[in-house]
């Protein structure tokens, strides 16, 4: 699922295409900043928790953004398999917009997004508030967020098993649930080299079960997770390497098995490598 990203085709298309009578030049306009970026991952991790299977995923999305007033919207998707799966192109499409305004020597972001399953089952989207702010300390990047999202039905605890999801058998059908995830970041370059470090930990409080297609955002309610690596920039791509983990235990997370387990039916929460190589425009 998520962390993340179609309403900004509307606006795109009419950046791309002249309009009759006037200049062919099809760059944007001085106000408005059009921003991509593309990436391959060894496994997409979302707060912690593997969501293609423990497998390789190609991501990527664009901004389209107004320095002056700090607005801006725009999508981010990635392919997906096994856990947060819900059929259809087996994809996440991530819808956001916000506003960035200057806080002290920082800056305040702001904004929503909605998480996408396009042709999957129902009840599988669900939007999410957020706020994250950021700054420096020395040599230090220091990032502060809040993500919480309101009582849903994608969110509910319908199964309380993950024996009972297999069976289709809801235990509380229609139930909505809300989740609360906090998350502090951390990064600084080391001086005269393409290398920084980079550090990551989150805590996620929301449900306790299954949501109505097998899932759930906060697998076992409360769980914390972290990460530590480095990135190297090299021309115009970015290399990243870190480790990704979580203090959910085996038995904490029994009752939900099956469906929480990779194919091979190896756990998709423990510690693991994940490499990366991304591209900006």
């Amino acid at each position: 699922m998520r962390i993340t990203r179609c309403l900004l085709a509307t606006p795109l298309l009419a950046l791309a295409a002249p309009a009759m009578a006037q200049s062919y030049d099809t760059a944007p306009p001085e106000d408005i900043a059009v921003s991509a970026n593309v990436a391959l991952v060894s496994d997409y991790r979302f707060r912690g928790i593997s969501q293609t299977d423990k497998e390789i995923a190609i991501q990527g999305g664009a901004t389209l953004s107004n320095p002056q007033s700090g607005l801006y919207g725009g999508f981010w998707a990635s392919n997906l398999a096994g856990w947060g799966t819900f059929g259809g192109s087996n994809t996440e499409l991530d819808l956001f917009g916000g506003v960035i305004v200057p806080v002290g020597g920082g800056e305040l972001d702001a904004g929503v997004v909605w998480y996408m399953y396009p042709g999957g089952a129902d009840t599988t989207d669900f939007a999410e508030l957020y706020a994250k702010l950021s700054g420096t300390v020395g040599p230090l990047s220091l990032t502060a967020g809040v993500a919480y999202a309101p009582p849903q039905e994608a969110l509910g605890n319908v199964f309380f098993t993950g024996a009972a999801a297999a069976a289709g058998i809801p235990n509380d059908p229609g139930d909505k649930e809300d989740n609360l995830y906090l998350s502090g970041d951390a990064s600084a370059g080391i001086p005269t080299t393409p290398v920084t470090l980079k550090a990551h930990i989150g805590y996620s409080n929301g449900n306790p079960g299954l949501g109505p297609n097998g899932t759930s955002i906060a697998p076992t309610g409360e769980y914390w997770d972290w990460s530590l690596g480095a990135d190297v920039a090299y021309k115009a791509l970015t290399f990243g390497v870190a480790y990704v983990d979580t203090d959910i235990s085996r038995s904490e997370s029994a009752y939900l098995l099956p469906n929480f387990s990779a194919l091979d039916g190896g756990r998709i929460d423990n510690g693991t490598v994940v490499f990366s190589v991304s591209a900006g425009f």
